[in-house]
């Protein structure tokens, strides 16, 4: 059975970065039938933000990635939050420092250690508390020392493990640290926590982000330490911005919630996502959430860093958009058009601009000439592939009135009719006098739907009104 974890820290809004893990986490457990689950790691008390936990369950559940176990759905394996399994972590520390796996260190002021470089090769970093006696640690303990604990590192010797995306990797141990796993407040590290976790709650796989690579010999030595199997590891790579940057919230760069309210479908969002690392092996792009489970494969995720582009997103974005029925774009849509637009048939509005809607926020811009026709200039009048000139233009737009002004039923196929009837009885093309009349109803060059679907909207006071004012750019 495969067991797989998405193990946020509440710091801040999900990134995409974080979306991207817990997609691939849920995709390698659904794809196998197994049990995906959301741990909360919440041991650096100082980072965390109360109202990030619930950016949590509400970034997840946006993006249609449901939990088998967590915090509110106990699996037999909680606690699911770190801040309640601290003694959890206690006990296994002890048990590390009496196998001589792990040491007090009573010397560290910020618990962190220091790297020292020696001819240009990183030096892992030893404490001298690793060499304490009996009687010297019972001395700082009476004295009322707090300790942190300590991994202690094998001196010599290699650490070599598999990972899915970047093959066989070693590390010598004289470049791993001598890591914190306790802090003096009784909290764990991330270090310490994430291995302890991990095998208590019976995790197969781990998918982590690139920059635990490195890190990763430290925690295979305490699954040694423990006598515990190790899981299987998928370190993904990075994702950047076009110009080579990492994604950063701090330097502005949006998050999972920044998108969806930027008028990208969460759907959208979670395709592109899967496709920043991954490929399915094939020429395909479009995908809901069902068919990446049934396609999705840890061997088929790529070690380069992905590129994040808004340009890529949003040509995904309008495929979903118009992959929706016309009912689900409706009842989007409703919330994005300008106030008083509710004299038009929002509904017809709706099915006219679907095809054209590439981000949600693009409707305002899209339908703003219903409510007031830009200002423009007779040459938008003149284009060549309708054979619309200034005078054809002008005698289409004389002839159209007294026809849509007699016409008794409004609609989009009565104006079809009689204004193709009207083109024959002037000798032109149908384009020739949809033209010039689309442009007086819109004032644009393009529009979202041809003349006789934008005056079945306007409705026939004001397509005659707009008729009459683009004669006066003619005169």
């Amino acid at each position: 059975m495969f067991r797989t974890r998405f193990a946020p820290s509440p710091t801040g809004y999900m990134h995409i970065g974080n979306l991207r893990t817990a997609l691939y986490a849920y995709l390698t457990a659904k794809k196998a039938g197994g049990t995906f689950i959301l741990r909360i790691e919440d041991t650096d008390q100082n980072r965390n933000v109360p109202e990030s936990v619930q950016a949590i369950y509400d970034g997840l559940r946006l993006a249609g990635i449901e939990y088998d176990e967590g915090p509110d759905k106990d699996g037999g394996f909680g606690p699911y939050v770190q801040s309640q399994r601290l003694p959890i972590y206690q006990e296994h520390a002890a048990r590390l420092i009496e196998s001589g796996h792990a040491y007090y260190c009573f010397d560290q002021k910020d618990d962190k250690p220091t790297i020292e470089t020696t001819d240009e090769r990183v030096q892992g970093y030893r404490d001298p508390c690793r060499n304490l006696t009996a009687e010297e640690i019972r001395a700082n303990f009476d004295r009322g020392i707090r300790p942190v604990v300590r991994q202690r590192i094998p001196e010599i010797g290699v650490s070599s493990f598999y990972d899915h995306v970047y093959g066989e990797i070693s590390i010598d141990h004289a470049q791993l640290d001598d890591q914190v796993l306790l802090k003096s407040d009784g909290f764990p590290t991330y270090n310490f926590a994430n291995v302890v976790d991990d095998h208590l709650m019976g995790i197969t796989h781990v998918i982590r982000g690139q920059e635990y690579l490195t890190s990763t010999p430290k925690y295979n030595l305490l699954y040694e330490a423990f006598g515990w199997k190790r899981p299987e590891y998928i370190h993904l790579p990075h994702i950047l911005n076009q110009d080579g940057s990492k994604l950063s919230k701090r330097k502005g760069d949006p998050s999972f919630e920044d998108l969806v309210n930027m008028g990208f479908l969460p759907e959208a969002i979670v395709n592109y996502v899967a496709l920043l690392g991954w490929n399915p092996g094939d020429e395909r792009e479009f995908f809901l959430l069902p068919d990446l489970v049934e396609v999705f494969e840890i061997n088929r995720i790529n070690k380069s860093n992905a590129a994040f582009s808004f340009d890529k997103l949003r040509w995904l974005n309008g495929e979903h958009i118009r992959a929706l029925s016309p009912d689900a774009f409706h009842q989007l849509a409703l919330a994005y058009y300008p106030e008083g637009f509710e004299r038009f048939d929002l509904r017809k509005l709706s099915e006219l601009i679907q095809i054209r809607t590439e981000t949600l926020l693009d409707i305002p811009e899209l339908v703003g000439f219903f409510a007031q026709v830009p200002d423009y200039g007779q040459d938008l009048f003149v284009h060549a592939k309708s054979k619309s000139t200034l005078e054809s233009a002008k005698s289409v737009l004389q002839a159209a009135q007294p026809v849509l002004e007699e016409l008794a039923e409004w609609t989009n196929e009565s104006l079809f009719t009689a204004l193709k009837s009207l083109s024959q009885e002037l000798g032109l093309k149908v384009g020739t006098v949809m033209w010039p009349i689309r442009t007086a109803l819109s004032g644009q060059e393009t529009s979202p739907g041809g003349a006789t679907e934008l005056a079945a909207i306007l409705g026939k006071n004001e397509t005659l009104r707009r008729i009459g004012s683009g004669l006066g750019k003619l005169a």
